[in-house]
């Protein structure tokens, strides 16, 4: 009899002690999606040939459904402009300035006339367009192609290009590529990329 009044007694209190060590769970609020931060990206290099490695990066995007634009700014020759442009996996647009050749990162002093001005309204065009689409369809990436050289030769102002990437969505990724980088749009960059060439 007192076996099991003491083996009753010691399962009470371990019941007990049980009880007094279990705490009750507070309900977590549950997890909700944090929309993405856009960064500005530079892939840059003293020579052409950074832009392949964002093609694919940006053709890769577009396929899994992201929104793009690609713009190609001195290369021309396929007689393109704004309203030309090249739709890709049904979310990249491709566009490239209307005009008859690439153009070259030096420019012939010569070419002060009705071509140069041709082209530059190309550009400027161009550039227009860009900012349109921008606001207009809710981008989740846009690649600027060689405008560190239009900004050079003249055909489109930097601090345009300044004022676009701090007022673009908050969303969106910004990605210039090409040589002559200005100095004040690369402290704006999360990242920069150098394409070397020994």
């Amino acid at each position: 009899m007192h076996a099991r009044s003491s083996i009753n007694a010691q399962s009470e209190r371990t019941a007990s002690s049980k009880e007094s060590s279990l705490r009750p769970i507070h309900h977590k609020r549950s997890l909700h999606l944090v929309k993405a931060q856009g960064q500005v990206q530079i892939h840059t290099s003293t020579f052409r040939g950074s832009f392949s490695v964002v093609l694919s990066e940006a053709l890769r995007s577009a396929g899994l459904g992201s929104k793009v634009l690609i713009s190609q700014f001195l290369k021309g020759g396929v007689n393109q402009g704004p309203s030309g442009a090249i739709n890709l996996c049904g979310q990249l647009e491709w566009v490239r300035p209307d005009i008859e050749t690439c153009l070259t990162e030096e420019l012939p002093k010569e070419d002060i006339s009705l071509k140069k001005k041709y082209e530059e309204k190309a550009i400027k065009e161009l550039w227009e367009f860009c900012k349109t689409r921008l606001v207009e369809k809710n981008l989740d990436k846009v690649v600027l192609d060689e405008i560190g050289i239009a900004i050079s030769h003249g055909f489109i102002d930097e601090n345009d290009l300044i004022s676009m990437i701090n007022n673009r969505p908050s969303s969106t990724d910004i990605i210039i590529t090409g040589p002559s980088i200005p100095p004040k749009v690369s402290e704006m960059a999360d990242q920069i990329t150098e394409l070397r060439s020994n």
